[in-house]
């Protein structure tokens, strides 16, 4: 973590604020998985987090957590793919906390199917959360976070990247999410707007995940889990947040975890063929 040293001090003490302190940190889909493992970053290193979700319970709930744990938490129930549950959004963080610094598009879903399986409903229905959604957001967002010199975090996947099998629509989507990161990166990083995509393979969850059209006989049965059968280990969601918060403060333009998946991302841009060789190996 980033720190700034104040000056002076008493004898002997020296006093170290997080960059982070008293920042205003919006987590879409915050209240469970990697956004939940976000925000808790977040706010342990002193900022102040809104965390949305669709159910309000569940956001309620993981907003009392995080006061109980000492973080300053606050909890709204949004459904991010309606431009009036946005608009309300943004209006309640301004009226509470009179800024943003941050904002993570985290909310999002996978799914399970072979791409002719997939019908052009579903395209539709999954492009809305995990791409038009997010555009919402980020609308909303902007004006806000250019005043501050402000932070916006595309959770992404290594799907973003490279498509796979057997995931139906969601490379599609993932892969418009990596494009839109860079327009905004180059439109508006010269104003100060700092863009992160965060592109992680499978992250470890407590709970098992259910995909749309699981089951399916076409499907093999690895295709079923977290990464649909990519061979790489499941990454702690913790230290992908605290991960997450270092290239931030360095405003890094994109973080792929693991590392070495960049190798395939630049075989697959210049041979194709070998790439989609290697895909097919790895899954």
């Amino acid at each position: 973590m980033q720190v700034r040293f104040l000056f002076p001090a008493p004898i002997g003490i020296v006093t170290a604020v997080s960059y982070w302190k008293d920042k205003i940190i919006l987590v879409t889909g915050g209240s469970s998985g990697l956004g939940r493992m976000i925000a808790d970053g977040f706010g342990g290193a002193g900022a102040k987090i809104v965390i949305a979700g669709l159910e309000g319970d569940a956001v309620q709930k993981a907003a009392a957590e995080m006061q109980t744990a000492g973080y300053n938490a606050l909890g709204i129930q949004a459904d991010i793919t309606e431009q009036a549950d946005v608009d309300r959004l943004f209006a309640e963080v301004i009226l509470h906390y009179g800024k943003l610094d941050v904002l993570v598009n985290n909310a999002g879903r996978s799914m399970r199917g072979e791409v002719l399986d997939t019908t052009p409903e579903q395209f539709r229905e999954l492009m809305e959360l995990n791409l038009i959604a997010l555009v919402r957001c980020t609308r909303a967002a902007a004006p806000h976070l250019l005043k501050t010199r402000g932070h916006i975090v595309n959770i992404g996947s290594l799907a973003a990247k490279s498509a796979s099998r057997w995931v139906g629509a969601y490379p599609a989507t993932k892969h418009a999410v990596a494009a839109y990161s860079q327009q905004l990166r180059l439109e508006l990083g010269p104003r100060g707007l700092h863009v992160l995509l965060v592109c992680p393979g499978p992250v470890e969850r407590k709970d098992p995940r259910l995909y749309p059209l699981e089951g399916l006989e076409g499907i093999p049965e690895r295709a079923r889990h977290p990464g649909a059968g990519v061979r790489t280990k499941a990454i702690p969601p913790q230290w992908l947040a605290a991960r997450i918060l270092r290239a931030c403060e360095r405003r890094k333009a994109e973080l792929v975890v693991p590392g070495k998946a960049r190798l395939l991302f630049a075989i697959q841009q210049l041979c194709p063929s070998l790439g989609d060789w290697i895909v097919l190996r790895k899954t």
